[in-house]
């Protein structure tokens, strides 16, 4: 098992990406804390594996819930191997000359101070045992413009600049910090976004994968939940302050449609000559 005798903590573990992980981490021998906002569901998903995880509320804009939720993973695991930060909105939509300012600083409070906030005492934690993986959830919109809403790209540029600059910091402390950037997959977020209706996961892929590059296969919570472990596990031991991206190659230009100069031509030269004879 990749993750025995490991103990995590996962934020917006209750749905989506989070849930995700938290299946995939306890079915490789990990235990894990979930918390969510959602209290209902989190505890109730939590209770369908037993022993392998428990439940605690958590806000991540209140710095003295993440506090409290890694002091009680400590106190109930004895140690915090791994913490995963999944917890996100999409937040402020629309165009810049008319974005509400409470939106915009509502959006950067969940999406960055947050992830400062887990972070932080992330780290606190793990110093004492001098080991641990942070994994945060960026975005393509994170590394590229024009892929998200202003503030949440924003955001996730910052995430990928605070991973980079952490990850340096802690290395000397036995600590890894890695971010994941992901495209739009098809969790109850995005499902809202695209059908209106967040229970709505089987339209959502199918709109997915009418715009994925890779014919046919839309981004699956899973794909996320799988580079987690990977990051998450000893099999990434030797990589820290990297941002992996799951997004069917859309950063480095893949296209739904073939690419340019996909057919041949005899080669193309100077002032209008092709070939090379002549």
């Amino acid at each position: 098992m990749r993750l025995e005798n490991k103990t995590a903590l996962i934020t917006g573990g209750a749905s989506g990406i989070g849930a995700a992980a938290t299946q995939r981490f306890i079915e490789e021998g990990c235990r894990v804390m979930i918390c969510d906002i959602q209290a209902g569901p989190g505890a109730t998903f939590a209770s369908s594996f037993g022993d392998s995880a428990s439940f605690m509320e958590c806000d991540v804009t209140k710095e003295d819930q993440v506090a409290a939720a890694m002091d009680a993973a400590v106190q109930q695991f004895g140690k915090l191997d791994i913490v995963f930060h999944s917890a996100g909105i999409v937040g402020a939509v629309g165009p810049i000359a008319t974005t509400p300012s409470p939106e915009w600083l509502f959006t950067i409070d969940v999406l960055l101070n947050g992830t400062f906030y887990t972070l932080k005492h992330a780290a606190r934690v793990m110093l004492p045992n001098k080991s641990g993986s942070i994994l945060s959830m960026a975005s393509t919109a994170g590394v590229q413009g024009g892929l998200g809403p202003h503030a949440y790209a924003a955001a996730k540029h910052a995430v990928v600049g605070l991973t980079k600059n952490v990850a340096t910091e802690l290395c000397h402390s036995g600590i890894r910090v890695n971010a994941i950037a992901a495209a739009s997959m098809a969790t109850p977020m995005v499902a809202s976004v695209l059908t209106g209706d967040p229970n709505n996961i089987e339209g959502a892929k199918a709109k997915l994968a009418e715009a994925s590059p890779l014919v046919g296969r839309p981004g699956l919570a899973i794909d996320v939940a799988n580079a987690a472990l990977w990051l998450a596990s000893d099999e990434s031991g030797y990589t820290t302050g990297h941002t992996l991206t799951t997004d069917a190659g859309m950063t480095i230009g893949a296209t739904v449609g073939e690419q340019n100069f996909a057919e041949y031509t005899p080669i193309i030269r100077e002032a209008g000559k092709s070939g090379l004879d002549g």
